[in-house]
């Protein structure tokens, strides 16, 4: 079976151990819209042994914590889903008030027209808060 997330990186990475990597998402509407991936192929969260679960919500809470001090979004949204690809990622999600699609997920209907021209490149701050933050985990 091919799955995308053990063939690719998923995205443009920012931090990586043994365990998992984060990502950047290309999304001109999501500036900042990063997944959590664990490295092995791994299906559901319960086919981890809970120091593993505990370490990926770590790099996952972390995330959303870089996200928060680089971007200052009015909500991060968090999910994990795999329908599609059904290897074991997050997805965490900077939203604002005036997004294309708040109050709703990004996968509904858009409500509105997204100004993307204040948007700059953001990379290489996230990059270097998730290696700050992400640096302060406990190794289990």
């Amino acid at each position: 079976m091919s799955c995308e997330l053990c063939e690719t990186p998923g995205g443009e990475l920012l931090w990586q151990d043994d365990r998992c990597r984060v990502v950047l998402v290309s999304d001109p509407d999501y500036p900042g819209y990063c997944r959590v991936i664990w490295r092995d192929h791994v299906k559901e969260m319960t086919d981890l042994p809970d120091a593993s679960r505990q370490h990926l919500m770590e790099v996952v809470f972390g995330t959303e914590q870089a996200l928060r001090q680089c971007l200052a979004p009015d909500k991060v949204n968090l999910a994990s889903f795999g329908n599609l690809t059904p290897h074991l990622h997050w997805h965490v999600i900077p939203r604002y008030r005036d997004d294309r699609h708040f109050p709703n997920p990004i996968w509904g209907l858009p409500m509105r027209e997204t100004d993307t021209a204040w948007q700059g490149d953001v990379t290489q701050e996230l990059r270097d808060t998730l290696h700050t933050v992400l640096g302060q985990i406990k190794r289990t």
